[in-house]
């Protein structure tokens, strides 16, 4: 047999370079399906859940919470309970419990665990092992609203125990058992946290009774109710937010005074005057605004939240939910107890008075009664402010909505260009209807916008800030 030639050196390196080459190809072309599938397949893993993001999941869960939330807290039997002014302070930490249960799956995101007052430490999910989000914020917000609203009617909490048993029962199918359980537990575990956290923010402290203040220019109880002060208490609650009241407490107002050329007596005056030409556009504006039940300003704005994530779809998934409802909860609150700590520091009477026994006008009367607490600044606007400044920061300065179906009455809706326009709306509302001064609700409108530029300002949702 003839023996093979030897190749030389260089004909060697030529084969090697061919062989690679031609080696490498044939990986890729192999490899490449194979290395995909093992993408998908560790993606879809359910012992790697943390690579299932809370973005995935779309915002159903909390947008039936917050259906079932408005109808309970607008039913007859939810009032007169001593919990009207204290309806923001729910939604404050039920948004929290929210965000707390499902921040886990948002990598760009954090516990606000450390920046919120006293705030306690968060349950640590495990590395490496799933977490269905829905099912985590479901169990949160089923035990927050059940823990705040613990003698509500027999048929509510049937309501509560059934819509977080069908959610449950829809997440069962959708992950393994051993997921599904684990999710449960670390959502309720967060909102176990949340609520015991609440009944530390100075609430439920005794304080002494109320003395009302007696002298020209101060708050008394106006007709037709004449009711006691409400609210003194909110105003003495911790905020979420260390630091805020330094920031967001209005100016004084300007200073009583009978005289017809001073400033307060021309802010009254404007009242009465306005009253006296008011159109049925403008009458429409303050019923519209005004709702009729405890707490309805507040819930007004997260029906409004409600309606843009519905019109957001994909765009705002479940941990933009989330997000927005942590935030305007949070803002709601702190710019509430901002507002009643400076009612009740300068117990500013309300127009009616100042109408009715120094204008001489005794049988005038407002739209509709104001609320049984000092005039300055206007509490319902600073709900308005606060919320439309934050949905401002989360959907843009321009955003173009309408309200229709939003109002608790049943009234037709506004169009409008943004947020901010929305709550001017609604502030000014509140003169149209002559419960308060011009003054009164340009202050609630600072306090609302100060307070959500605190909190975009010091508190750090994302890890990057």
């Amino acid at each position: 047999m003839k023996a093979l030639t030897k190749p030389s050196s260089r004909e060697w390196l030529l084969l090697t370079v061919i062989s690679l080459s031609i080696f490498s190809a044939c990986e890729k072309q192999i490899d490449q399906p194979k290395k995909q599938d093992e993408i998908l397949t560790v993606a879809n893993n359910s012992n790697h859940g943390h690579l299932i993001q809370s973005k995935t999941y779309s915002s159903e869960v909390v947008l039936k919470w917050l259906d079932l939330k408005y109808r309970i807290l607008l039913q007859p039997q939810e009032q007169n309970t001593g919990f009207e002014f204290l309806k923001v302070r729910y939604y404050a930490y039920v948004g929290i419990a929210l965000y707390e249960s499902v921040v886990p799956g948002m990598p760009s995101y954090q516990s606000l665990s450390g920046q919120l007052s006293d705030m306690p430490v968060m349950p640590a999910t495990v590395p490496g092992l799933a977490y269905h989000w829905p099912a985590c914020a479901n169990a949160a917000l089923a035990y927050m609203h059940k823990s705040f609203l613990p003698n509500t009617s027999a048929s509510n909490k049937a309501s509560m125990d059934s819509l977080e048993t069908a959610l449950n029962l829809v997440y069962q199918a959708e992950v393994d058992s051993s997921t599904f359980k684990r999710s449960v537990e670390f959502g309720k575990a967060v909102a176990q946290l949340i609520f015991n956290w609440s009944k530390t923010d100075g609430l439920f402290t005794k304080y002494p009774a109320y003395v009302l203040p007696v002298g020209p220019g101060l708050w008394v109880p106006t007709p037709p109710n004449f009711s006691p002060a409400s609210g003194v208490v909110f105003g003495k609650l911790r905020p979420l937010m260390p630091g805020v009241l330094n920031e967001n407490l209005p100016v004084a107002p300007s200073e009583y005074s009978t005289n017809p050329s001073s400033a307060f007596f021309k802010s009254i005056k404007e009242v009465y005057d306005t009253s006296l030409v008011l159109t049925s556009a403008q009458i429409a504006q303050a019923n519209y605004w005004r709702g009729t039940m405890g707490g309805a300003p507040a819930i007004h704005w997260f029906a409004i939240l409600k309606k843009v994530l519905i019109e957001q779809g994909n765009k705002a998934m479940l941990d933009k939910a989330a997000l927005a409802y942590c935030k305007m909860g949070i803002a709601q609150n702190d710019a509430a107890i901002a507002t009643f700590k400076t009612i009740y520091q300068y117990n500013q009477l309300r127009p009616i008075t100042y109408i009715r026994n120094v204008m001489g006008y005794s049988s005038w009367n407002s739209v509709f009664p104001a609320n049984s607490h000092p005039g300055y600044p206007e509490a319902v606007t600073t709900d308005y402010s606060s919320s439309a400044a934050v949905l401002s920061q989360e959907f843009g300065d321009n955003y173009h909505f309408n309200t229709d179906g939003t109002n608790n009455l049943g009234l037709p809706g506004y169009i409008f260009n943004s947020f901010e326009e929305a709550g001017i709306h609604g502030g000014l509302s509140r003169f149209y209807a002559g419960i308060s001064t011009k003054a009164a609700v340009n202050a609630a409108i600072w306090i609302g916008n100060k307070t959500a530029e605190y909190m975009q300002n010091k508190i750090k949702f994302l890890k990057d800030e």
